[in-house]
């Protein structure tokens, strides 16, 4: 099952490409019809935002990977741009959620119910709502790279994202929780009535600090991490490979 994960990590949910692969199997081509795809997105961007938003909307849409790539994902609007500030882009941001193509993840002040009510306006991470154009936005040879498990510095960024997308594509809404920059949860999702944390793993080690750390300091009591590895868990947190976010 992880070995098919990995290839709908590759070829993602655009109708175009997953019929090319469909009938092909052929990731060069997949690569190419996505490309073509985002693309298009850009001259959907040069047609139809204003004139005012075209490039910074461009800018941000092109920034997606560099801020998925660093430790610290939280959008930045100064890798963006040199000094750029959300007065400046935080419009084009807006226009590209409009338009479908990211999803935002809002930072949480506490890791408690109501999760809309604890979000933070200004401090959110962006995902790509397709993981597959994401992988597309990659230098040649990164889909090879998923397949074969060596991911470098974009494995984590790649997990969360396909993780994010799940969870968007089922309706909830995207949270994380991280304080100074020293404690993170991936995503916090409502579930069994309660504020659940998901830790996203993507190496072997599988320990999960900042859920034991977030259980301990602010008394959560349900979390799940997800993995390549098989179901388990413990008292505390439920364990499922990674492929099985659909039924959260």
């Amino acid at each position: 099952m992880m070995e098919l994960f990995k290839e709908y990590i590759v070829v993602g949910g655009m109708p175009n490409a997953v019929n090319e692969f469909v009938t092909t199997h052929n990731f060069a081509n997949v690569l190419k019809i996505q490309r073509g795809i985002l693309a298009g997105y850009e001259d959907d961007i040069a047609k139809y935002a204003k004139d005012s938003e075209k490039a910074k909307a461009r800018a941000c849409f092109l920034s997606i990977p560099k801020h998925l790539s660093k430790d610290y994902k939280k959008f930045q609007y100064s890798i963006v741009e040199r000094g750029g500030t959300a007065r400046k882009f935080g419009g084009s941001l807006m226009w590209l959620y409009d338009a479908g193509v990211i999803n935002f993840c809002h930072n949480l002040s506490l890791p408690q119910l109501p999760l809309e009510g604890n979000a933070r306006s200004d401090a959110f991470k962006v995902y790509m709502c397709d993981t597959g154009l994401l992988m597309a936005m990659l230098e040649d040879g990164s889909q090879e790279d998923v397949i074969d498990g060596n991911l470098g510095i974009y494995k984590g960024a790649i997990y969360e994202n396909i993780i994010a997308d799940i969870l968007g594509k089922s309706g909830k809404k995207l949270y994380y929780f991280e304080q100074n920059g020293k404690l993170e949860i991936d995503f916090f999702i409502r579930r069994n009535k309660m504020a659940t944390a998901i830790e996203v793993k993507s190496a072997d080690n599988t320990k999960a600090k900042s859920m034991d750390a977030v259980f301990e300091k602010y008394n959560v009591k349900q979390g799940i991490k997800l993995s390549a590895k098989n179901i388990g868990g413990s008292k505390a947190f439920d364990s499922f490979p990674l492929y099985m976010a659909m039924f959260l």
